[in-house]
């Protein structure tokens, strides 16, 4: 017959802090979990848990096909290699075109879906951390883009394009012209309301990627544009300001039309696939130049992060600064550089 020593106090709380270290819980030592669902039950559950359009736009893609492949497989069930397979399936699936990277894109985008999967599983007690084979996959290093910014009589040639052809030519201008002086993302200008414009100020309310928001200064002319476009095409408070003349909101379409047109008028624009992110490199390029690194950061509405350092906090540009920055861009006063 053998007797049990008894743990005092010191062991116990030795054991809990080892165990803490290594990521244990008691209940991972009895093992205690709810059988994992397959792909097909859980991908919804995770689908609707996604608050931003763009991540939703970029993960859904890739989560539909893993429905497809991975449907009656548990979550539990793939390995390293598996989602290794799944990544490189990816990239060789990948649609190419001149902007293409051997697929890097789609690579990454695949990892970042089931890295999302998996800490959903995490915080849902489904896996264990350790059990994540997500975590353990790399995703391709990036290459450098081919986009750059393009020299102002090429910017011309487009803003003649966009004035002289198409159904729409007042909207095409207008949209060439948002993005040319305040350097946003396509999904900031759909994002743009009535509300989200101060006439006074000139000061347009921006929503972009990352749920990063700014007040961004444009100049007199784009605002009463924006003001005309809003009032003559039925926006609300509170609704999608940029609209087709039938008063209908226009989509990302509207930009993939544009530029079809534009590079069926101007061969190099086509072969370059140019895109309205060519003329954010070429405003930002044009405010570094002249402004220096930290006008165009605000400029560009990019938002601060740990590996910037401690500089960037006591460096950060003044609104006033990229009001300054705009009305040279644009040759014409603005209130905050008046009132400066």
């Amino acid at each position: 017959m053998t007797t049990s020593t008894p743990v005092n106090q010191v062991e116990l709380d030795a054991a809990r802090t080892l165990l803490a270290r290594m990521g244990i819980t008691p209940a991972d030592l009895l093992d205690i979990r709810p059988t994992a669902p397959t792909f097909a039950q859980y991908i919804p559950v995770v689908r609707a848990r996604v608050v931003s359009p763009g991540t939703f736009k970029t993960y859904n893609t890739h989560w539909k096909y893993l429905e497809k492949h991975w449907a009656a497989r548990p979550i539990d069930e793939p390995t390293v290699a598996d989602i290794t397979d799944m990544r490189d399936t990816a990239r060789r699936n990948a649609k190419q075109d001149r902007n293409a990277r051997d697929g890097r894109g789609a690579a990454e985008a695949m990892i970042g879906a089931l890295r999302f999967l998996y800490r959903q599983a995490e915080a849902d007690g489904l896996i264990r951390t350790g059990d994540n084979p997500a975590r353990r996959v790399p995703k391709p290093r990036r290459i450098p883009s081919t986009r750059r910014g393009l020299p102002l009589n090429q910017i011309a040639e487009i803003a003649h394009v966009a004035a002289t052809t198409g159904n729409d030519p007042d909207l095409d201008t207008l949209l060439l012209r948002l993005h040319s002086e305040t350097g946003c993302r396509r999904g900031g200008a759909l994002e743009l309301r009535p509300d989200d414009l101060d006439p006074q100020q000139c000061l347009i309310f921006l929503r972009e990627k990352g749920k990063v928001s700014r007040w961004q200064p444009v100049s007199p002319t784009l605002m009463a544009n924006l003001l005309h476009h809003a009032h003559t095409r039925g926006a609300h408070p509170g609704e999608q300001l940029l609209r087709y003349r039938s008063g209908k909101p226009i989509t990302r379409r509207r930009y993939d039309g544009l530029w079809t047109r534009i590079g069926l008028e101007l061969p190099w624009v086509e072969k370059q696939q140019i895109s309205t992110h060519w003329i954010r490199h070429s405003t930002l390029t044009w405010v570094e130049r002249t402004f220096g690194y930290a006008i165009a950061r605000a400029y560009a509405g990019h938002a601060e992060s740990k590996s910037d350092g401690s500089t960037a906090t006591y460096v950060r540009a003044s609104l006033e600064e990229v009001a300054l920055a705009l009305a040279t861009l644009t040759g014409e006063p603005h209130p905050l550089t008046t009132a400066a």
